[in-house]
This record gives structure tokens, C-alpha cells and sequence, in this order.
């Protein structure tokens, strides 16, 4: 354990390493989530480094224990230490896990490929697909690491802030190597986080990306002030085309019914710690996108990731109304209230495809 960890968690966290051995871990990313998950592998007691590019939010993870930036007032363990040499960082470490934004995650993949030692795994908490063309990170993430390289993503309901002040979470890895993932939930695992597994990388990914593009569309529903009813009405539906875009990429039914779909997707619709949800909101209210993402002040990952989704529903003739309002709103091609329109004036249909 952190030797003065932070009063917020302190009864909520012990330690959790007792049976399992100590990890060196590198954490690339030191925006919120990021410092978070470093954070929480950092109290559970493994060697933690988190690395960044921003000078002043090293400096003061490494002299005041805390992010300024991404996570002001909350504590972190004098245990994490923090850098901005990359090679320093992983060349050490037993595991790595990547928390860049989405279009950063190549660039950074690629980095670490020829720095990292022999047999340390790669791990990610990003979410999306790579702009532009619109692979899944696992795919990106194989194309520059070994073919025998352990992957996992790391997925599910989560707020930063929630993870850093201690409050109940789980999440879950997923990914080929059942040893890895084992590895990498255990490093993560307490007794307010739990870390379950799974195998269906593919699933867990594209509800990971997709619940982003939802939950704008849930967030311009609340910012027009249309009710729980609609709200309602939109997380299911947007879960059905999750569902059906899922089946037709070949991830499995159950993985979108667990916590890296449907809790995820809740969470993110719902709670207004998400910057997507928050963008929805602002549009809601009137506002230009280009207003709103300044306003919010980091990553979205929605305005990116819609074009996405919508090409790999092109891709396989998958038909998802929600999505694609929200990419044309987001494009500034049709306003919210005619994206509103066009949803409810579809032709009447039975809920369930046959």
C-alpha cells in the first residue's frame, strides 16, 4: 500500500497484494483517467510510473500529489511517481497500460513497440477506433507489437474522479491471453474496485466507442428538456443498435450486456461527469459544437468516433438511426430538433428484427 494515502479512499481501499506478487507498471496518459488508474494500481501497492507530456502536471504529481489539471483537490499516493521520458517509463516495466485519447493511441503504440522489454503486455483504457480508418485498437495495437503480444482492454463504467476518491467501481479486461488479463484486473483489484475478466475483445471495444455516440444523443434529449421518458427511450434503443452492429462484427450478445455495454452505456447517458453526455447538453441548449467542446475543455471522443461507427455500419448494411442523427448534428447537418423529428417520424416497426 501508498504509505499516506489519500483521506478520501483511505477506508474504503486495503491492500489487495498480499497473495499476488508486486508489479512494475507504466501508465501512459496523465490526463484523468489516466492518473486515476494509475492512482488505484499505485494504492493497491505495485510500482507505478505515469507518464505525460504536460511539465506542469508532472511536476506536481511528483511534488504535490496532485493532477491541478484533469483532477485538482484530490490526493494521490506520494507511491506514483510521474515522467515524461517514455523510455524511461516502459523499458522497466512488467506491464503497460496506454489511457491516450483515441487518435493519439497509434502514435503512442508505435513508440513504446521498440522500448518496451521482452514479454511486458500492452494494456489500454482508451476508447474508439483510430480516425480515419476506423480499426479497432486491438488492430492498430497488433500491427506495431509482436504477433504474440498480450493485449487486453480495460472497459466498462467508470468516472475518473469517482476511481480516484475511492468510490465503488468494476470494470472489465478483455483479451486473448486469459493469463494477462488475470494480470492486469489483479493489479487494478480492491475491495471498492472490482476487476472481472473476459475473452471478447471485439465486443468489449465496440461498446466501449459506441456508448460515447449515444450518449450525446441522450444529452441533447435532456439539454431540450424532452423528459425521462425519452431518455428512456434512447438508451434502449441505442443499446438495440449497439446490439445488432455487435452481431453483425461478430462480438458476442453477452459482452454488450455486461459492463462494458449496458453499464457503460448507462453511466455515460445518464451521468453528467460525461464530457459526451455534457456535449449533448450544450447542444440541447442551443449551442455550437465549437462552443461546447471549449467549454468542456478536454478530448470528446463522440465527435470523432460517430463517423466511425456510421462507416462500419455502412460497412455491413446495419441501418442505426440514433448514430446517424448524431454524426449529421454533429456535422452540423440537421439541428437537434431535426434529428429529433426524422427519429420519431420513422415507420412503425416491430421492436425486435426477426
Amino acid at each position: 500500500m501508498a504509505a499516506n494515502q489519500s483521506a478520501t479512499s483511505a477506508a474504503a481501499t486495503t491492500d489487495s497484494t498480499d497473495s499476488a506478487p508486486l508489479q512494475r507498471v507504466a501508465v501512459l496518459g496523465a490526463g484523468s483517467w489516466g492518473t486515476a488508474l494509475a492512482t488505484l494500481i499505485a494504492r493497491n501497492g505495485h510500482d507505478t510510473v505515469l507518464w505525460g507530456r504536460d511539465r506542469v502536471v508532472i511536476d506536481a504529481v511528483n511534488t504535490r500529489h496532485e493532477n491541478p489539471r484533469y483532477l485538482p483537490g484530490i490526493p494521490l499516493p506520494e507511491s506514483l511517481r510521474a515522467s515524461d521520458n517514455l523510455a524511461e517509463c516502459v523499458s522497466t516495466a512488467d506491464w503497460i497500460l496506454v489511457v491516450v485519447p483515441s487518435h493519439a493511441f497509434a502514435e503512442t503504440v508505435q513508440a513504446i513497440a521498440p522500448l518496451k522489454r521482452p514479454g511486458a503486455g500492452v494494456a489500454w483504457a482508451t476508447k474508439g477506433f483510430e480516425p480515419g480508418s476506423g480499426r479497432f485498437l486491438h488492430e492498430v495495437a497488433q500491427e506495431f507489437l509482436s504477433a504474440d503480444a498480450q493485449l487486453a482492454v480495460v472497459t466498462g463504467p467508470s468516472f475518473a474522479k469517482e476511481v480516484t476518491q475511492g468510490l465503488p467501481t468494476a470494470l472489465t479486461v478483455h483479451g486473448a491471453d486469459e493469463q494477462f488479463c488475470e494480470m492486469v484486473a489483479e493489479a487494478m483489484h480492491s475491495p471498492n474496485f472490482r476487476a472481472y475478466t473476459g475473452d471478447d475483445m471485439l465486443g468489449a471495444e465496440l461498446g466501449g466507442a459506441m456508448k460515447n455516440v449515444l450518449a450525446v444523443a441522450t444529452g441533447v434529449a435532456d439539454g431540450m428538456e424532452l423528459g425521462l421518458n425519452a431518455r428512456a427511450g434512447l438508451i434502449t434503443r441505442g443499446l438495440n443498435e449497439m446490439m445488432r452492429l455487435n452481431q453483425a462484427i461478430g462480438g458476442r450478445a453477452e459482452t454488450l450486456m455486461g459492463l462494458a455495454g449496458l453499464g457503460d452505456l448507462v453511466l455515460t447517458c445518464t451521468g453528467d461527469l460525461s464530457r459526451n453526455r455534457r456535449l449533448g447538453l450544450a447542444l440541447g441548449h442551443g449551442k455550437s459544437i465549437d462552443d461546447a467542446v471549449r467549454e468542456i475543455g478536454q478530448v470528446v471522443e463522440s465527435v470523432q468516433t460517430a463517423d466511425e461507427v456510421m462507416r462500419l455500419a455502412n460497412r455491413y448494411g446495419i441501418e442505426l438511426p440514433i448514430s446517424q442523427a448524431v454524426q449529421e448534428t454533429l456535422h452540423g447537418e440537421i439541428t437537434p430538433a431535426e434529428g429529433l423529428r426524422r427519429l420519431m417520424s420513422r415507420e412503425r416497426k416491430s421492436e425486435y428484427s426477426n
